[in-house]
């Protein structure tokens, strides 16, 4: 197979991290060309900072995280809570997708569960799809292909199951790394969602991998749309 362009797109800085960084580090690892969009800037994820120097900070630990497998990170295109189906972040959305004209998407499940993911998931269905429109005018030129999408795990599998799996056992350390750069985010997942992210992460990864056969796996669940369905096994 030709080497791909895969594109990430997750709500928030680190959602990325935590639900495929293993497969975007083997995709990485195989040669393949890595992007990811981080649709809000982070700037409510946490507390004692303001909105602008917390969004800085973010944007500064999405890029070293990306650095670390050689991905190029973009976005965002709102602030958090504002992932709101508009006009304004569709056509943000769609020029972004062009600049990076992706063989395949991963984004969020439309089950997830928060609002910046369910709304994430719904701008990448209309963004990705309005980018192939040669008629629907941004600074970059439309993308010839319909692209496939594939869904990310939702926050602790729940409502979800997988229609493909990928082994990350030997890709674990480095997804691993790619979350502990969000320092930001550590104390403030713990205090507000009273859990340990970087546990649970390892426990959705070894719950995939029981359920594949492997010991640590992340799971996705493809678009079955007509137009986004390939043959061909499009995961690493």
């Amino acid at each position: 197979m030709d080497k791909l362009r895969v594109l990430a797109v997750g709500a928030h800085p680190d959602d990325v991290e935590l639900l495929c960084a293993g497969t975007l580090a083997k995709f990485a690892r195989k040669g393949n060309k890595v992007f990811i969009i981080h649709v809000c800037n982070g700037d409510l994820g946490g507390k004692g900072i303001s909105r602008k120097k917390l969004a800085q900070v973010r944007k500064a630990e999405a890029r070293e995280s990306g650095a670390l497998i050689g991905a190029k990170v973009l976005g965002p295109i709102c602030s958090d809570l504002g992932t709101f189906l508009s006009k304004d972040n569709v056509h943000k959305l769609i020029e972004l997708i062009r600049q990076v004209m992706p063989d395949i998407i991963m984004t969020h499940s439309p089950d997830d569960y928060m609002s910046d993911h369910v709304n994430t998931s719904r701008l990448v269905f209309e963004a990705s799809f309005g980018a192939t429109v040669p008629n629907y005018k941004t600074r970059s030129k439309a993308h010839e292909l319909i692209m496939p999408v594939f869904y990310m795990d939702t926050l602790a599998g729940v409502n979800f199951l997988p229609t493909d799996y990928v082994d990350i056992t030997k890709e674990w350390e480095i997804k691993k790394k790619m979350f502990l750069c969000h320092r930001s985010q550590h104390g403030w997942l713990k205090g507000h969602h009273k859990a340990d992210a970087t546990e649970l992460m390892e426990t959705m990864a070894r719950f995939r991998g029981v359920q594949c056969g492997v010991k640590l796996a992340e799971g996705f669940r493809k678009m079955d749309v007509w137009g986004r369905l390939k043959p061909e096994r499009l995961l690493p």
